[in-house]
This record gives C-alpha cells, structure tokens and sequence, in this order.
C-alpha cells in the first residue's frame, strides 16, 4: 500500500528503517505499567518508554521514534521503566 501524506504512521521513519533492518518495537502492558513501548535491534534495547498519562498512542510512538534516532546517533539508549 503507498504511504499518502495522510499516513501520519509514515512520519515514522526510524521505526520503519528499524524494523526493515531486523530490529522490532513492542507496544502493551507491562505490569504494573499500563502502557510501554519498546524498541530493540540484534544487538541492544534502544529504547524503552512509559506512556504519559493524556499521552496519544501516536504521540507515544514518535517519542519512540525520537528515541531511535538518538539512540543511532548519539549512543544514548532511553529507559523510562527501570528507573534508579
């Protein structure tokens, strides 16, 4: 199916260039988190992120997306979930 500009999942690009590499994302439950998204690729867990409470699902994935990016680029990896 081609990507329209009224496919906002298409803003995604880092999500996309990840999962085309063998990389995933997981988004759901982790108890007792109620909403995570997690980005890993062969080799390390990229990204891992607490949904914001009024936080859209999209709104949540570009974050992701953010933090795929910063991950290839600056080699810092996100972790909202085990905080210290």
């Amino acid at each position: 199916m081609p990507k329209t500009d009224r496919d906002p999942l298409a803003a995604l690009v880092h999500v996309a260039e990840l999962i085309e590499n063998g990389g995933q994302i997981t988004v759901g439950q982790l108890p007792p988190i109620e909403c995570v998204a997690v980005a890993n690729d062969e080799h390390n867990c990229l990204a891992m992120l607490r949904r914001r409470p009024g936080e859209t699902m999209f709104q949540l994935l570009a974050r992701l997306d953010e933090a795929i990016a910063t991950a290839w680029i600056d080699q810092y990896f996100t972790d909202e979930i085990n905080q210290k």
